[in-house]
């Protein structure tokens, strides 16, 4: 199908699953189409299956967005919970259109929760609660890790009662937008089309011997493979090493579930130099699960103890805070928690953890390939073949799943029937109901108003200023500090540097915050002591005082968050 023809069918408000090869441009027919709704003012809820994905899309994940985290299942209670959590609600209830990329890894269960969720919310037995949903990807992507004794029929989300529900129109986009036309396309859909020749053979055989640079990923099929040569690279530096255990707390059931679940390491062992990746999002600080960089040095931090430097291959430069993940019961409340650096080492990755990256240049093994459609996710992270050395396949490497290629071939038949249909009709007259339908605007002038803003940004979401505008909201409804971090998934910490700016740069009245007359008080005499005295080892490189001293000359103890909310009301 042309890209045309799918934007006419997602305008007109269908349901809509777009697909098709790399390069065939689905990231930028969704673009178009995000762009569209925002010039109607019609509000668009953007998504993805993975945090890397999701950035991509300038988005959030789809667990994220639907409040069902690591869940799959939902009971009466858990959907009442979250109706009380008024973000969620708002959110919910205002999205007319959702949209959900790398639909592949979407577990099946997830997508009848997503579909379970905006029925409940929006009051509505229809499907997704009777709104546009467009879900994008490629099934030929490996399938969501599930359980041990899951078949991929079980996985794969098109197998799920919310796909039949919501009966998908299929935009199989199948025009090529990359530029250069380089052969591993060529390659990418013969695996597509199961039609390798000896040809497509010899071109990656003979990248063996191909010089990829001194960056670049290499990626393995088995956690044993990446371990051990993530360890063999650690221990050939000379350098100290400085190791970060997880702090876990709770219900010792729950630690364990958190624990296989969690990317980071239980114990983490870094060194100036090592190659990392960071394994959770925090837009806030400025990474993904997915940033690759490199550990420049360690820093004294007066809450943490020593924390690690790391540069990202764009040049940005972080001191990286712990992270944490937990588990809530149905009223809310932390049940079971795992703190540590969201970090791991980075000179290898599994074919499973690259999914949704793209790269220059890889070293890639599928000598020891298991599971069928690895050698096609992993080379079709590479965006050209002078990027790939390939040590070696077995013959499962190329091989895709025969469910995914009987879908495939099922989906290509059902778009090119929607093509012969709908290419010469004029949709004009539905796609204006459907603005009207979401509330959206047709006046022509505001439209074009609104498309030059769009222009002007980019269409790209700026995620610092987002992210304060999340938090300003939930202050100004009345949620506090702890309440909006639970509520954002980030710590109460991040919150009051929030809200420090917004005052400070908005002006926002953050008063109703303040902890109490005695308490600041108390914090404003041992700042002005400090002060007075200016002893180096209190103050950071950036000449602002440290929390240590302040929380230590506390009496009775402060807690860090109490002392940092504190300096927000000292003169």
């Amino acid at each position: 199908m042309k890209q045309e023809t799918a934007l006419k069918l997602l305008k007109a408000g269908e349901n809509v699953f777009l697909t098709g090869s790399a390069g065939a441009g689905k990231t930028y027919t969704l673009n178009q189409y995000i762009n569209y709704l925002k010039a109607r003012k019609v509000p668009v809820a953007i998504t993805a299956s993975t945090g890397i994905a999701a950035t991509h899309m300038n988005g959030m994940t789809i667990h994220t967005w639907a409040g069902i985290g690591i869940k799959d299942f939902l009971g009466d209670a858990d959907l009442k919970n979250m109706k009380e959590r008024k973000y969620l609600k708002e959110h919910l209830e205002n999205a007319q259109v959702l949209i959900i990329d790398e639909i592949s890894m979407l577990h099946a269960k997830q997508l009848n929760l997503v579909n379970q969720v905006l029925k409940y919310f929006k009051e509505s037995d229809e499907a997704f609660g009777g709104i546009q949903v467009i879900v994008a990807g490629d099934f030929f992507q490996l399938p969501p890790v599930g359980k041990n004794d899951e078949r991929n029929r079980d996985k794969f989300c098109f197998m799920s009662d919310a796909w039949v529900e919501a009966k998908f129109r299929v935009c199989y986009l199948t025009e090529q937008h990359r530029q250069g036309n380089d052969y591993l396309n060529d390659i990418l859909n013969a695996i597509r089309s199961q039609s390798i020749s000896a040809e497509h053979l010899r071109a990656l055989e003979q990248t063996r011997q191909q010089d990829v640079g001194e960056t670049f990923t290499r990626l393995y099929t088995h956690n044993m493979d990446v371990d051990s040569i993530n360890f063999k690279h650690l221990n050939a530096i000379d350098a100290e090493s400085k190791q970060f255990d997880a702090i876990c707390d709770g219900n010792d059931k729950l630690i364990e579930t958190l624990k296989s679940s969690v990317r980071a390491p239980e114990n983490l062992t870094l060194k100036k130099n090592a190659k990392v990746m960071f394994v959770k999002n925090n837009f806030d600080m400025g990474y993904i699960n997915g940033s690759l960089g490199e550990v420049i040095g360690f820093e004294e931090d007066d809450e943490y103890g020593i924390l690690p430097k790391v540069k990202l291959t764009d040049g940005t430069v972080l001191l990286v805070e712990p992270e944490t993940w937990s588990v809530d019961n149905d009223a809310g409340k932390t049940i079971a928690s795992f703190q540590q650096i969201p970090l791991r080492l980075a000179w290898a990755i599994t074919i499973h953890k690259s999914q949704g990256m793209t790269l220059e240049a890889a070293e890639i093994n599928l000598a020891h390939t298991f599971e069928k459609g690895q050698g096609y996710v992993a080379l079709s992270r590479l965006k050209a073949l002078s990027g790939l050395k390939l040590l070696g396949m077995n013959e499962q490497a190329l091989e895709l799943d025969s469910l995914a290629i009987k879908a495939d071939r099922r989906f290509q038949e059902l778009s090119e029937e929607a093509e012969n249909h709908f290419e010469l009709i004029d949709l004009t007259p539905q796609h204006k109901a459907f603005i009207r339908h979401c509330g959206g605007t047709l006046n022509e002038a505001e439209i074009q108003r609104n498309e030059k803003k769009i222009a002007k940004s980019g269409g790209k979401t700026n995620y610092a200023t987002a992210t304060l505008d999340e938090t300003r909201e939930l202050f100004e409804e009345g949620y506090e500090i702890q309440d909006i971090a639970v509520e954002r998934g980030l710590t109460p910490a991040t919150i009051i540097n929030h809200l420090a700016k917004l005052h400070k740069e908005q002006g926002l009245d953050i008063s109703v915050a303040h902890p109490g007359h005695e308490v600041v008080e108390q914090v404003r005499k041992i700042y002005k002591r400090l002060m007075k005295r200016q002893s180096p080892e209190n103050f950071s490189e950036d000449g602002a005082i440290k929390l240590r001293p302040i929380v230590e000359a506390t009496s009775p103890r402060m807690g860090y968050d109490q002392v940092r909310l504190a300096l927000l009301f000292v003169e």
